[in-house]
């Protein structure tokens, strides 16, 4: 064993600014390796992860997003756990929502999301993203300089995904005070602080999306929360107003924070590489592409768990049933069995998509389709009304010497900051993109 498989993935901060090397020394001694200070199964190769993501018979989402951490009581041994998962999945942290949900439950709720996320939804959003974009962009570009997540990225995310949800324009600024609040009091998934996750962080969300869903029950309109309110499980049943707002909640939380990892990590990546930034400005239709390898080389989730219901074998590896394994997207995705040259950023990467940024399988994520058009449309308006984007050197550093911090959790991969540059284009049509450019 090496000295850095030897430290804690899970709390030393060394691993906050820069997983990767870990990520390397784990999947080169094994891609299925369990690590000594919480005896947790890493995975950390690409075939490997696909096959545990893609088998929810075997394996349980209900401690997805808390790990070791979760409270579960592992057993010392047994050939079948699924009795005590659900005698104990009330109990644990984030119970009700999709990501911990296994099957049937999790196939009745991800149905009712789908219903929001259609491709006529995702088209009538699409011209309100253009429109959001260019307001935003008005602003930071009038200043000339700035933190991009704060005055672009996060409330770009914020109300798109507000306005899929249909949440009205005029609660807009409740939303992003009461989710402000939300964050100063404590939300720590993944904390490197070792904390356990409070049993329901959102409940900011809870209580405003119960509120428009029985609202919209009562009151019908044509509206998106009337579709939400009103939408039923596969069996035609009205799913009650608890199970309706968990989902509407999830998608409003789990949506903007994926977004706004890609598009900063983006940013980042094309301020420090000038000649992607000018391929991408002479080539616009690189960008779906560039998008793509930015989430393989970034992924904005660093993994997440899965517990072993019977005993299996992944990579040649025996897992005995209660092994918590964590699926370390960031680490599969720079396989080098998968991808070519893989600590490269390669623009013309053709099998970029295959990356597991998203997840893979039941829990693959839904909302996928629509950080890939924010993105795209956040990219693409930036590059357009600007002829230069640059990194501040007062906030960052110089070239080679550069200082980034990064969210303090093993879950998540983002940016806390980043200060850009902006020179603006000649001649700007600021804010004019007309709804037919939209596409």
């Amino acid at each position: 064993m090496t000295d850095i498989e030897t430290k804690n993935f899970f709390t030393d901060p060394e691993f906050v600014g820069d997983p990767n090397p870990y990520y390397d020394a784990m999947r080169a001694s094994c891609p299925v390796k369990r690590e000594p200070h919480m005896n947790v199964m890493m995975v950390t190769g690409y075939e490997e992860a696909i096959q545990v993501l893609s088998d929810e018979k075997s394996y349980s989402s209900c401690i997805s997003v808390t790990g070791p951490f979760s409270g579960f009581p592992l057993p010392a041994e047994s050939d079948d756990i699924s009795d005590l998962i659900e005698e104990h999945r009330p109990s644990l942290p984030m119970n009700d929502q999709l990501p911990t949900m296994d099957p049937p439950q999790h196939a009745d709720h991800r149905g009712l999301l789908m219903r929001l996320i259609t491709p006529k939804r995702l088209k009538e959003n699409e011209e309100f993203i253009y429109r959001l974009a260019d307001k935003l962009l008005d602003n930071i570009l009038a200043k000339g300089e700035g933190d991009y997540i704060s005055e672009f990225a996060g409330p770009f995310a914020m109300l798109v995904i507000a306005d899929l949800l249909g949440v009205p324009e005029s609660d807009h600024a409740e939303f992003i005070a009461g989710l402000n609040l939300a964050t100063e009091g404590g939300f720590s998934l993944g904390s490197t602080e070792g904390e356990t996750l409070k049993l329901n962080p959102l409940e900011f969300l809870y209580k405003k999306f119960g509120e428009y869903i029985e609202d919209r029950r009562a009151n019908p309109t044509d509206d998106v929360l009337t579709g939400l309110a009103t939408a039923t499980f596969p069996d035609g049943t009205l799913p009650p107003v608890d199970d309706v707002l968990r989902i509407a909640a999830n998608v409003f939380s789990a949506g903007q924070e994926t977004t706004v990892r890609l598009l900063s990590s983006a940013l980042r990546i094309i301020t420090e590489n000038p000649e992607i930034q000018q391929a991408l400005r002479d080539d616009p239709d690189k960008i779906p592409n560039f998008i793509e390898e930015a989430l393989r080389m970034e992924s904005p989730i660093k993994g997440d768990f899965r517990l072993s219901k019977t005993p299996t074998e992944v990579g040649g590896v025996d897992v005995p049933a209660g092994t918590i394994l964590m699926l370390l997207n960031g680490a599969a995705n720079r396989d080098s069995r998968q991808f070519s040259d893989p600590e490269e950023f390669d623009l013309e990467r053709r099998n970029a998509r295959t990356h597991i940024a998203f997840g893979r399988g039941v829990h693959a994520c839904p909302g996928a389709p629509l950080a890939r058009t924010e993105g795209r449309v956040g990219l693409q308006r930036l590059l357009e009304r600007t002829t230069n984007i640059a990194l501040s050197e007062e906030v960052h550093g110089p070239e080679g010497d550069r200082k980034f911090d990064y969210l303090p959790t093993f879950i998540l991969r983002g940016l806390l900051n980043l200060n850009l540059e902006y020179t603006v284009a000649d001649g700007d049509n600021k804010g004019t993109v007309a709804e037919g450019d939209a596409k």
